[in-house]
């Protein structure tokens, strides 16, 4: 059984999120933030299926697909920064921490997209009243986790954190797949919560600070017919990068 997602009013979006950790924002809702109807992000669509392979997986698969790129954004300037790897450390990620990986980067096109810079903006507004004004590191991940080896994981390292000040998880598409729930923990406590994100362009907000996430696996609802789920996910940090 799917869960629906506790939806917060954009009216409350930032007392939400401080309050309790994490909120979780309708396809309506992003479209106040966007002053744009979502209809025009489902032109982003097909740069989804162009994401290639990622190599890095260490668990041998082959489920997930994406691209990567960073972004400096202070109040409405959104800068693209020269390309550079993807590195966690270890303490954040067990699995892949420790290691630069080199994905391609996000497509021209979609970084071209008028709605692509307003959506960092108002993400990094809500970091802004989080955490107080300030530049905002930002790491765009797009993903696909499909159904090629039956299975599809989301967060092969499992519950986690990402040792950044903000984490926005936005999903782009749901196709043939059963699974890919989203489970909230506090880091410091017992209280959780569970959901299914399943209404296209809908956004989990993520204090990093105070809770854990991770989306349970996915696999096809009928064998015969590959599936796959797709997301944006946009990671804030204060001060730089993160870097070995």
């Amino acid at each position: 059984m799917n869960l629906s997602p506790p939806v917060t009013p954009v009216a409350d979006l930032d007392t939400t999120l401080a309050a309790q950790g994490y909120a979780v924002l309708d396809a309506d809702g992003a479209a106040t933030l966007l002053h744009h109807p979502v209809a025009a992000l489902e032109d982003w669509r097909p740069f989804w299926d162009r994401l290639p392979a990622d190599r890095y997986l260490r668990d041998g698969g082959r489920y997930r697909r994406r691209r990567h790129s960073c972004f400096i954004v202070e109040g409405e300037q959104v800068t693209l920064v020269p390309h550079r790897p993807h590195w966690q450390p270890v303490e954040y990620n067990a699995l892949h921490g420790g290691i630069e990986r080199h994905f391609e980067p996000m497509e021209t096109a979609h970084l071209a997209h008028p709605l692509w810079a307003r959506w960092l903006v108002a993400m990094a507004a809500r970091a802004s009243a989080l955490k107080g004004a300030r530049p905002w590191y930002m790491e765009a991940h797009p993903f696909r986790i499909d159904t090629t080896d039956g299975i599809g994981r989301p967060t092969p390292e499992g519950a986690h954190r990402d040792g950044v000040d903000l984490v926005t998880v936005t999903l782009v598409g749901r196709e043939a797949i059963k699974g890919g729930e989203t489970r909230v923990f506090a880091a410091q406590g017992r209280a959780g919560e569970r959901f299914t994100l399943s209404q296209a362009w809908s956004t989990l907000l993520l204090d990093d600070e105070r809770v854990i996430h991770e989306s349970t696996p996915i696999q096809p609802l009928r064998p015969e017919q590959p599936g796959h789920r797709d997301t944006l996910v946009l990671t804030f940090r204060a001060g730089s990068f993160q870097g070995p």
